[in-house]
């Protein structure tokens, strides 16, 4: 297993942003993986660090990367993988194979473990309505679970892995044979949305920022509260829809703190609504940082 020590992962990031971690392991297996989080104390694990702001200032810790494990197999509707596999991958194997139900992950640069750790969905499907089971590690009691559909408590961008501390280790979906024509037909409308409402992954950025409060939109919220001309350091609230931020200018962590939480307050400001941030902190050298992720309830 690969193993580095005061690794940059900066350009690992999807917002080209980040600074020194102090150990990062590279599982190429489960086995592996499973080895790695039995060993390490206070280990933090992340797939392709899609929609993690990692601190300019670096972090003193263990990191596992999942971005290695990316075996799969296909067995007539089951679909099994690792939970390093990425989501176009995958999405594109099945297509290639008939079947439908994983169109949605086309558009989305993340890995099937924080795919199915945060109930990911998009255009009328999402991780739960394939979901036949996970394989998860229990952090509390270091043992391995195995979880049906209905143990996840899967709901909007939420499951049960993150109130009781669970890593994905891998997950089965069981599709519907379709048409191929139809399926790649999906596939490319999810791309063109995409390509439309959302910046290019060519520009850095984490996607969408906020969640939906329930009923309503977060772009909505946010470009109504004049979100869209904010600018920050190096970072900008994305033109074409307010909750998303970009990093075209080099920009710190600490700027995309400091932009998130002027966003969240101008939205609570007028609205009275508290978005919930969705991506994800790895930090904690910054002290303003740190406040600020409170102040966004990022951390406790």
């Amino acid at each position: 297993m690969r193993i580095e020590y005061d690794y940059d992962v900066k350009n690992l990031t999807s917002l080209k942003c980040g600074g020194k971690i102090k150990k990062v392991l590279f599982p190429d297996s489960i086995a592996d993986f499973i080895e790695a989080l039995h060993s390490e104390s206070n280990v933090v694990v992340f797939g392709n660090l899609s929609n993690t702001i990692v601190s300019t200032d670096g972090y003193d810790g263990t990191v596992i990367l999942t971005r290695n494990m990316s075996n799969y197999e296909i067995n007539g509707t089951l679909v099994k993988a690792e939970c390093g596999v990425k989501g176009p991958k995958l999405s594109q194997a099945a297509a290639e194979a008939g079947l439908s139900g994983l169109e949605f992950m086309v558009a989305f640069p993340g890995s099937v473990g924080g795919e199915v750790f945060m109930n990911a969905g998009a255009h009328g499907q999402s991780v739960k309505d394939t979901l036949v089971n996970a394989q998860c590690y229990d952090m509390n009691s270091k043992t391995i679970i195995y979880l049906t559909n209905n143990d996840m408590n899967f709901s909007y961008r939420t499951s049960i892995c993150q109130r009781k501390n669970l890593i994905v280790l891998s997950a089965e979906f069981d599709l519907t044979r379709a048409d191929s024509e139809l399926i790649n037909s999906k596939m490319q409308e999810n791309l063109n949305f995409r390509k439309a409402k959302q910046p290019s992954l060519t520009l850095p950025n984490c996607g969408s920022v906020f969640r939906n409060p329930e009923g309503d939109s977060a772009g909505r919220l946010l470009e109504a509260s004049g979100a869209k001309s904010y600018k920050t350091g190096g970072v900008r609230v994305w033109e074409n829809h307010a909750n998303f931020i970009v990093n075209d200018n080099l920009g710190s962590s600490t700027d995309i703190l400091e932009i998130m939480y002027k966003m969240y307050s101008g939205v609570k400001e007028k609205f009275n609504i508290e978005l919930k941030p969705e991506v994800r902190y790895l930090g904690g050298n910054n002290k303003n940082e740190v406040e600020l992720c409170r102040k966004l309830k990022m951390i406790k």
